[in-house]
Protein backbone atom coordinates (compact mmCIF):
# COMPACT_ATOMS: atom_id res chain seq x y z
CA UNK A 1 0.00 0.00 0.00
CA UNK A 2 1.41 3.72 -1.37
CA UNK A 3 1.83 5.82 1.98
CA UNK A 4 0.15 9.15 1.70
CA UNK A 5 2.69 11.87 0.95
CA UNK A 6 3.89 14.17 3.43
CA UNK A 7 2.59 17.38 2.07
CA UNK A 8 0.68 18.64 -1.04
CA UNK A 9 3.42 20.90 -1.35
CA UNK A 10 6.40 18.76 -4.20
CA UNK A 11 9.51 20.37 -2.30
CA UNK A 12 8.31 19.26 1.78
CA UNK A 13 6.57 16.46 0.12
CA UNK A 14 10.29 15.26 -1.18
CA UNK A 15 11.91 15.46 2.10
CA UNK A 16 13.29 12.34 4.56
CA UNK A 17 10.03 11.54 7.17
CA UNK A 18 12.90 13.04 9.67
CA UNK A 19 13.48 16.10 7.99
CA UNK A 20 10.18 16.87 7.54
CA UNK A 21 8.97 16.32 11.17
CA UNK A 22 12.03 18.25 12.18
CA UNK A 23 10.07 21.32 10.70
CA UNK A 24 6.50 19.99 10.80
CA UNK A 25 5.53 21.29 14.39
CA UNK A 26 7.19 25.15 13.06
CA UNK A 27 5.20 25.26 9.51
CA UNK A 28 1.95 27.45 10.02
CA UNK A 29 -1.06 27.70 7.12
CA UNK A 30 -1.55 30.89 5.76
CA UNK A 31 -4.21 32.28 3.10
CA UNK A 32 -3.09 33.38 -0.57
CA UNK A 33 -5.49 36.04 -1.19
CA UNK A 34 -5.78 36.80 -5.42
CA UNK A 35 -3.65 39.44 -5.82
CA UNK A 36 -1.93 40.00 -2.96
CA UNK A 37 1.40 41.46 -2.40
CA UNK A 38 3.42 39.06 -0.10
CA UNK A 39 6.38 41.82 -0.85
CA UNK A 40 7.49 44.12 -3.03
CA UNK A 41 11.19 44.24 -4.67
CA UNK A 42 14.05 44.92 -2.07
CA UNK A 43 11.90 44.21 0.70
CA UNK A 44 12.66 42.02 3.97
CA UNK A 45 12.18 38.45 3.73
CA UNK A 46 10.90 37.41 6.70
CA UNK A 47 8.81 33.97 5.90
CA UNK A 48 9.30 31.82 3.38
CA UNK A 49 6.17 30.18 1.60
CA UNK A 50 5.36 26.46 0.06
CA UNK A 51 2.13 26.72 -1.86
CA UNK A 52 -0.06 23.75 -0.91
CA UNK A 53 -2.30 25.24 -4.05
CA UNK A 54 -2.61 28.58 -5.61
CA UNK A 55 0.41 30.23 -7.56
CA UNK A 56 2.71 33.62 -6.67
CA UNK A 57 4.28 35.35 -9.30
CA UNK A 58 7.58 36.84 -9.17
CA UNK A 59 7.15 40.23 -10.73
CA UNK A 60 10.05 43.20 -12.02
CA UNK A 61 8.35 46.35 -11.79
CA UNK A 62 10.08 49.36 -13.77
CA UNK A 63 9.73 53.06 -13.39
CA UNK A 64 7.27 53.74 -15.76
CA UNK A 65 4.79 51.44 -14.12
CA UNK A 66 5.10 48.37 -16.56
CA UNK A 67 5.20 44.66 -14.92
CA UNK A 68 6.23 41.51 -15.99
CA UNK A 69 6.63 38.26 -14.40
CA UNK A 70 9.81 36.78 -14.04
CA UNK A 71 8.65 33.62 -12.92
CA UNK A 72 5.66 31.39 -11.20
CA UNK A 73 6.17 29.58 -8.06
CA UNK A 74 3.23 27.10 -7.22
CA UNK A 75 3.25 23.14 -5.56
CA UNK A 76 6.11 22.54 -6.67
CA UNK A 77 8.19 24.97 -4.57
CA UNK A 78 9.17 27.69 -2.49
CA UNK A 79 9.32 31.50 -2.89
CA UNK A 80 11.92 33.21 -0.35
CA UNK A 81 13.95 30.05 0.57
CA UNK A 82 17.53 31.10 -0.52
CA UNK A 83 17.23 34.80 0.06
CA UNK A 84 15.92 33.82 3.93
CA UNK A 85 19.54 32.02 3.76
CA UNK A 86 21.60 34.69 2.01
CA UNK A 87 20.37 38.55 3.22
CA UNK A 88 16.90 38.21 3.59
CA UNK A 89 16.15 41.21 0.79
CA UNK A 90 13.34 40.07 -1.99
CA UNK A 91 15.19 40.58 -5.70
CA UNK A 92 11.80 40.57 -7.22
CA UNK A 93 7.59 41.30 -6.20
CA UNK A 94 5.75 38.70 -5.19
CA UNK A 95 1.96 38.79 -5.85
CA UNK A 96 -0.59 36.24 -5.90
CA UNK A 97 -1.96 34.83 -9.39
CA UNK A 98 -4.12 32.64 -8.28
CA UNK A 99 -5.96 32.08 -5.08
CA UNK A 100 -5.08 28.92 -2.59
CA UNK A 101 -3.34 27.68 0.58
CA UNK A 102 0.57 27.46 1.82
CA UNK A 103 2.78 26.40 4.73
CA UNK A 104 4.84 29.38 5.46
CA UNK A 105 8.12 28.93 8.10
CA UNK A 106 9.38 32.10 9.59
CA UNK A 107 12.94 33.12 8.18
CA UNK A 108 15.10 32.08 11.58
CA UNK A 109 13.32 28.73 11.77
CA UNK A 110 14.26 28.06 8.55
CA UNK A 111 17.74 28.76 9.01
CA UNK A 112 17.85 27.04 11.61
CA UNK A 113 16.54 23.74 9.93
CA UNK A 114 19.21 23.65 6.82
CA UNK A 115 21.89 24.14 9.27
CA UNK A 116 20.12 20.81 10.71
CA UNK A 117 20.25 18.63 7.66
CA UNK A 118 22.29 19.41 4.48
CA UNK A 119 19.66 17.65 2.28
CA UNK A 120 16.93 19.78 3.35
CA UNK A 121 19.16 22.74 2.72
CA UNK A 122 20.23 20.74 -0.56
CA UNK A 123 16.59 20.56 -1.58
CA UNK A 124 15.91 24.54 -1.08
CA UNK A 125 18.96 25.40 -3.18
CA UNK A 126 18.01 22.82 -5.83
CA UNK A 127 14.49 24.59 -6.47
CA UNK A 128 16.14 28.29 -6.43
CA UNK A 129 18.23 27.00 -9.23
CA UNK A 130 14.89 26.31 -11.06
CA UNK A 131 13.69 29.92 -10.31
CA UNK A 132 17.03 31.17 -11.92
CA UNK A 133 16.46 29.14 -14.62
CA UNK A 134 12.74 30.36 -15.32
CA UNK A 135 14.05 34.07 -14.89
CA UNK A 136 16.55 33.38 -17.62
CA UNK A 137 14.30 31.69 -20.25
CA UNK A 138 11.54 33.87 -19.40
CA UNK A 139 13.82 37.29 -20.88
CA UNK A 140 14.77 35.19 -23.93
CA UNK A 141 11.01 34.27 -24.69
CA UNK A 142 9.78 38.01 -23.45
CA UNK A 143 12.55 39.15 -26.36
CA UNK A 144 11.81 36.17 -29.30
CA UNK A 145 8.82 34.35 -29.43
CA UNK A 146 5.71 35.66 -30.42
CA UNK A 147 2.74 36.87 -27.97
CA UNK A 148 0.61 33.61 -28.85
CA UNK A 149 3.43 31.16 -27.86
CA UNK A 150 4.62 33.05 -24.46
CA UNK A 151 0.47 33.23 -23.48
CA UNK A 152 0.27 29.34 -24.40
CA UNK A 153 2.95 28.69 -22.14
CA UNK A 154 2.24 30.66 -19.36
CA UNK A 155 -1.40 28.93 -19.57
CA UNK A 156 0.56 25.31 -19.95
CA UNK A 157 2.63 26.48 -16.44
CA UNK A 158 -0.51 27.86 -14.80
CA UNK A 159 -2.04 24.68 -15.46
CA UNK A 160 0.81 22.22 -14.12
CA UNK A 161 0.80 24.23 -11.08
CA UNK A 162 -2.63 24.58 -10.03
CA UNK A 163 -3.40 20.79 -11.55
CA UNK A 164 -6.77 22.54 -12.93
CA UNK A 165 -8.07 23.23 -16.59
CA UNK A 166 -9.76 26.21 -15.71
CA UNK A 167 -8.02 29.30 -14.35
CA UNK A 168 -9.01 32.27 -12.86
CA UNK A 169 -7.70 35.67 -14.77
CA UNK A 170 -8.55 38.52 -16.11
CA UNK A 171 -7.26 39.87 -19.54
CA UNK A 172 -5.46 42.87 -17.35
CA UNK A 173 -3.65 40.43 -15.16
CA UNK A 174 -2.50 38.15 -18.01
CA UNK A 175 -1.36 41.18 -20.01
CA UNK A 176 0.87 42.76 -16.85
CA UNK A 177 2.27 39.24 -16.42
CA UNK A 178 3.55 38.88 -20.63
CA UNK A 179 4.29 42.49 -20.38
CA UNK A 180 2.22 43.23 -23.03
CA UNK A 181 -1.35 45.88 -24.11
CA UNK A 182 -4.22 44.24 -22.88
CA UNK A 183 -5.18 44.26 -26.47
CA UNK A 184 -2.68 42.73 -27.84
CA UNK A 185 -3.28 39.85 -25.27
CA UNK A 186 -7.05 39.70 -25.69
CA UNK A 187 -6.49 39.56 -29.60
CA UNK A 188 -4.46 36.38 -29.11
CA UNK A 189 -6.61 34.87 -26.54
CA UNK A 190 -9.42 35.05 -28.88
CA UNK A 191 -7.43 33.40 -31.54
CA UNK A 192 -6.85 30.60 -29.49
CA UNK A 193 -10.45 30.63 -28.58
CA UNK A 194 -11.28 30.20 -32.02
CA UNK A 195 -8.91 27.50 -32.59
CA UNK A 196 -10.64 25.68 -30.07
CA UNK A 197 -8.06 25.53 -27.61
CA UNK A 198 -9.59 27.03 -24.78
CA UNK A 199 -12.99 29.19 -23.77
CA UNK A 200 -12.47 32.37 -22.25
CA UNK A 201 -15.50 34.09 -20.46
CA UNK A 202 -15.98 36.57 -17.40
CA UNK A 203 -12.24 36.15 -15.92
CA UNK A 204 -11.95 32.22 -16.30
CA UNK A 205 -10.18 30.54 -19.19
CA UNK A 206 -10.67 27.00 -20.17
CA UNK A 207 -8.31 25.23 -21.90
CA UNK A 208 -9.62 22.60 -23.74
CA UNK A 209 -7.13 21.33 -26.05
CA UNK A 210 -4.22 20.66 -24.00
CA UNK A 211 -2.05 19.15 -26.63
CA UNK A 212 -3.27 21.70 -29.18
CA UNK A 213 -2.00 24.37 -26.54
CA UNK A 214 1.03 22.32 -26.39
CA UNK A 215 1.49 22.79 -30.15
CA UNK A 216 1.26 26.49 -30.17
CA UNK A 217 3.66 27.29 -27.38
CA UNK A 218 6.83 27.97 -27.54
CA UNK A 219 10.04 25.49 -27.29
CA UNK A 220 10.15 26.85 -23.43
CA UNK A 221 7.69 25.35 -21.94
CA UNK A 222 9.13 22.04 -22.64
CA UNK A 223 12.50 23.27 -22.15
CA UNK A 224 11.79 24.42 -18.35
CA UNK A 225 9.69 21.85 -17.63
CA UNK A 226 12.87 18.99 -18.41
CA UNK A 227 14.89 21.06 -16.55
CA UNK A 228 13.29 21.54 -13.09
CA UNK A 229 11.87 17.75 -13.51
CA UNK A 230 15.95 16.93 -13.63
CA UNK A 231 16.90 19.09 -10.60
CA UNK A 232 13.67 17.97 -8.57
CA UNK A 233 14.24 14.51 -9.46
CA UNK A 234 11.02 14.20 -10.57
CA UNK A 235 9.94 11.39 -13.32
Amino acid sequence: MTSAPLSRNYLLASLSVEDFEYIRPNLRSFDLTYEAVLVEAGGPITRVYFPQSGIISLVVRLATGDAVEAGMVGRDGAFGAAPALDGQISPNTAVVQMGGMASTLDVPLLQIAAEHSVSFRAALIRYEQVIHAQALQSAACNAFHSVESRLSRWLLRARELSGCDTLAFSQEFLAEMLGRHRNSVSLVANSLQQAGLIRYSRGQIEITDLAGLVKKSCECYGTLKAHSDGLLQRV
